[in-house]
């Protein structure tokens, strides 16, 4: 699980992953699979209605409201399961009275009343111990830890979709149905990109399941309903709208998360979200809040994003994506300025990867990319999830921008592999510094030629070519460092400080507000945009 702390918060964000007590690498957002009873939530759910001014529309839109949710639940409910992953537990991780509660402060009436329901989970057999409760946490230098989450039956076969986090490092994955029985489960396959797993259960009769919705069709404001197994309570329902799409949480390279405002807390990870036909519209994923509790911001994975993968587990157990082999940033109002864009829109090329699809189709450093085999390009993860969609060996036409043309080159997309970096990876260098003799500065720039005496200081080998920025002037808006090497001004390759401050003066006789410079810095290359006088 991971807090996200809000804005003004100095606390880094946190990640558990349903186990008490341990702490997990940071993301973006509340990962929601749960320890049995994690943390108090009593919120309550408030819906506000805006005042309609005229009539008929307002008629209209109670005539869409649902006047109760009850039928809805019992028809898809039956296919909502509850996951208990166990876990192996070293023994310095548990104590006499068994691990911590996170959220619940020591000492309190609150950490009592979750530390008896957890112990009463235990003697009942439960994920944190076996037959004999819980003294599988106290005994031997190995005992057991676990997790609570939430899951979905998607084929009567006994396929059952949940997340990534809730089954991670399990040795024992148990699902259990809405009328109790408990099945042991198979992992099929994951996908901890998009934090995503597979598991198959065996019965002797067909079992309940639901299908996917398109959720391309699904917009904000639509009517869901969420049930999961928050906090290992057992099936729980409710509902909400969704609140916005295409969230990027920071939590993964295809983030494209459904907003949600259903209450949804930990141990709901897994649970689907249903549109009010009773089809999966997303998978809840995370949550926003400050204090561990629902806020009524959740985040659930759109079901035409988790189908996909899904599939692909169930055929294979693993998830090929496309690979097109550039590195990429985003286009920001100063480099759309400088590059002829009317908006901050599309995908700058800041290196294309030697030997890859994107070298072989003749893309350059610099290219904007604008559309993707006919789909707008709007950001980096716009490129990025759209590569990855995409078969290897498939020919697709991307829309760029160079030197100011539009133009359209074809490309073959190959497989990405593990050890590759795709479009997703934001350029992000390093460190630097540097000492020289001064130059006059170009717009707040300290600039000096890179000879030799500079490439030893700085470790910059001979094939990098350019001017080495010695220093910055206080009033300089520009995101570059001391020890950066400049190797492009607009389109022309610079040698000396002279080359840059003809390029900038050329620039503004030309009235451009902004110039493009390719920087390197410690062997990452990246585009900056220097800001000229408007």
């Amino acid at each position: 699980m991971t807090t996200l702390p809000p804005a003004n918060s100095q606390s880094k964000p946190q990640r558990e992953i349903g186990r008490a007590g341990r702490l997990r690498r940071t993301v973006a957002a509340l990962l929601l699979g749960s320890t049995v009873l994690t943390a108090p939530a009593l919120t309550g759910w408030a819906v506000s209605q805006a005042q309609q001014n005229a009539a008929p529309p307002a008629v209209a839109m109670v005539q869409d409201t649902p006047a109760s949710f009850a039928d809805l639940a019992a028809k898809v409910s039956p296919a909502v399961v509850n996951i208990a992953a166990t876990q192996e537990a070293k023994a310095e991780a548990r104590t006499q009275r068994g691990p911590a509660i996170p959220g619940v402060p020591p000492g309190t009436p609150f950490e009592e009343f979750f530390r008896q329901f957890q112990d009463q989970m235990n003697r009942n057999g439960g994920p944190n111990g076996g037959p004999d409760g819980d003294q599988d946490q106290d005994q031997g230098p190995r005992g057991k830890t676990g997790a609570l989450g939430s899951g979905f039956i998607i084929d009567p076969a006994g396929y059952v979709v949940t997340n990534n986090h809730v089954i991670d490092g399990a040795s024992e994955i148990t699902v259990t149905l809405q009328d109790g029985t408990a099945m042991p489960a198979k992992l099929i396959g994951r996908d901890a990109k998009t934090d995503l797993a597979l598991l198959k259960v065996k019965s002797d009769k067909p079992l309940p399941s639901v299908d996917w919705a398109d959720s391309d069709k699904t917009r904000v404001g639509d009517w869901v309903m969420a049930v999961g197994n928050p906090f290992g309570l057992g099936g729980t329902v409710t509902k909400g709208i969704v609140s916005a799409r295409g969230r990027d949480i920071h939590s993964g390279p295809y983030d494209d998360y459904f907003q949600l405002d259903a209450a949804i807390n930990r141990g709901n990870s897994g649970g689907p979200t249903f549109d009010l036909s009773g089809r999966v519209i997303g998978i809840n994923t995370a949550i926003y809040s400050p204090n561990g509790g629902s806020v009524g911001i959740g985040f659930a994975i759109p079901a035409n994003l988790a189908k996909e993968v899904v599939a692909q587990l169930k055929d294979s157990g693993k998830v090929e994506r496309g690979w097109l082999g550039v590195k990429i940033q985003e286009v920001t109002p100063d480099i759309a300025d400088s590059v002829g864009l009317p908006s901050a829109k599309g995908a700058l090329v800041a290196e294309v990867t030697a030997d890859s699809p994107a070298q072989r189709a003749g893309l350059h450093q610099g290219d904007v990319v604008l559309s993707y085999a006919g789909k707008p390009v709007n950001n980096l993860r716009d490129l990025t999830r759209h590569v990855a969609d995409t078969k290897a060996g498939d020919t697709v036409d991307l829309k760029i921008l160079r030197e100011g043309r539009e133009k359209t080159v074809p490309v073959r997309i190959d497989r990405l592999s593990e050890q590759q970096q795709m479009a997703a990876a934001e350029t992000d260098p390093g460190k630097g510094t540097a000492e020289h003799e001064e130059v006059a500065p170009v717009k707040g720039l300290k600039l000096a030629p890179l000879d030799r005496a500079a490439r030893k200081r700085l470790g910059i080998g001979e094939d990098v070519q350019g001017v080495v920025v010695t220093g910055l002037s206080s009033s300089v808006d520009v995101p570059v460092r001391p020890g950066d090497v400049i190797e492009r001004v607009g389109d022309t390759e610079v040698k000396s400080p002279a080359d840059v401050r003809r390029q900038v003066t050329e620039a503004e006789k030309a009235g451009q507000k902004a110039l493009l410079m390719l920087i390197n810095r410690q062997g990452n290359e990246s585009f900056v945009a220097l800001k000229l006088k408007a």
